[in-house]
């Protein structure tokens, strides 16, 4: 345990020190989302801007609605992007460099999936904190929930990413992949439109999908306004992070034992 606990620690501290002096990877991965959250929220509101319409979206007005789906939009492409640094610590020689370290090897990708989640979060707040004056229905007193569930969600797929880049190796070939997920999981996740008038098949890869509860939870945490409610968000959330995380640190260990 104390030897796990090391690995956490080591590495944890690593990622963050990375972000740190990685400023322009900052502004990217808020940038992106900033300009959804401004042209398409502006854009979409001026067609909702009517009383009927809000009742398509619980009552809020479209930004309200929008801003805790952008949210998660952050966190979840600064977490899974994450994964990159993976490949890149394998072609630099660090990952040979850390495998033969006297540290424990699951406690090395558990800290490294911690300290992603962390970045990701700290990401989303500030997409959170560009969203505030524009959205008139955010209650402040929601955001510690919706920091959790943002941070599940980075947990989540930052060890996603990790197990996709363990298992494929390339940099090229993670591209390809995240470019084939990314936008299906933001899109099927109710973060730009309710789920309730989707067919079927659509809504049976909605709530497949982890980032689909990460916005409900963030959203009824933030405008009042869920689906399933926050014990079953956080349910999910907490199940569907331990797995991954789990599965991406016995991937990792199978790897180095070859």
């Amino acid at each position: 345990m104390r030897d796990f606990l090391q690995g956490v620690r080591v590495m944890l501290w690593r990622q963050l020190l990375r972000f740190a002096r990685m400023r322009m990877r900052v502004v990217g991965s808020v940038v992106t989302p900033v300009v959804w959250l401004v042209f398409f929220g502006f854009g979409w509101s001026s067609l909702f801007n009517f009383p009927m319409a809000r009742m398509l979206f619980g009552g809020l007005d479209y930004m309200s609605f929008l801003s805790p789906g952008i949210l998660m939009m952050g966190v979840f492409m600064a977490s899974f992007v994450s994964g990159v640094s993976v490949l890149w610590d394998k072609e630099v020689g660090f990952m040979r460099e850390l495998l033969v370290a006297p540290t424990n090897r699951i406690g090395s990708i558990v800290g490294r999936s911690l300290g992603d989640a962390i970045i990701s979060l700290v990401q989303g707040l500030l997409i959170l904190l560009v969203s505030l004056p524009l959205a008139e229905s955010i209650r402040l007193g929601g955001i510690p929930l919706a920091a959790l569930a943002a941070f599940l969600v980075g947990l989540s797929f930052s060890s996603l990413g990790i197990f996709v880049a363990l298992r494929l190796g390339s940099t090229e070939a993670f591209q390809v992949i995240m470019s084939l997920l990314m936008m299906p999981l933001m899109f099927l996740s109710g973060a730009f439109y309710p789920l309730t008038n989707l067919p079927s098949w659509m809504k049976a890869i909605a709530y497949a999908n982890p980032m689909t509860y990460g916005v409900d939870l963030a959203r009824g945490a933030l405008t009042g306004v869920s689906k399933w409610g926050a014990w079953t968000d956080l349910s999910v959330l907490l199940v569907v992070s331990a797995a991954l995380t789990i599965i991406a640190a016995l991937c990792y260990r199978r790897k180095t034992l070859e």
